[in-house]
């Protein structure tokens, strides 16, 4: 069992949260601009990052709010819990990582 800590409730154990995938995703500027291949990489297409990662979790039998947890997918170590719209803290997530453009090119070998 992990105890998770909820910025507005406290330590809790982890079966009150659910996983609300990777954090600080960008929205389009100009979603209505985007061609089918670019909206589905922005709806689809997420990091797999395997260490440090950003992710969003929702306290869903408590407070019922969302927030960010930076934590490392190797040893499931939990590194910082921030709410949203907050930045993580210095240093914890590389440069680059932190969010996923709509119009990055696809992984080496996928099709369109």
């Amino acid at each position: 069992m992990l105890l998770f800590s909820c910025p507005n409730c406290g330590p809790r154990n982890e079966t009150e949260f659910h996983y609300g995938g990777q954090a600080h995703v960008a929205y389009p500027e100009h979603p209505e601009e985007l061609s089918d291949r670019q909206w589905a990489e922005y709806l689809f297409y997420r990091q797999n990052t395997k260490g440090l990662f950003a992710e969003r979790w929702v306290h869903s039998t408590g407070c019922r709010k969302w927030f960010n947890m930076v934590r490392d997918t190797v040893s499931y170590d939990i590194k910082a819990v921030y709410r949203m719209g907050e930045q993580p803290p210095a240093g914890l997530i590389p440069a680059g990582t932190g969010s996923t453009s709509p119009t990055q090119h696809a992984p080496e070998g996928a099709k369109p």
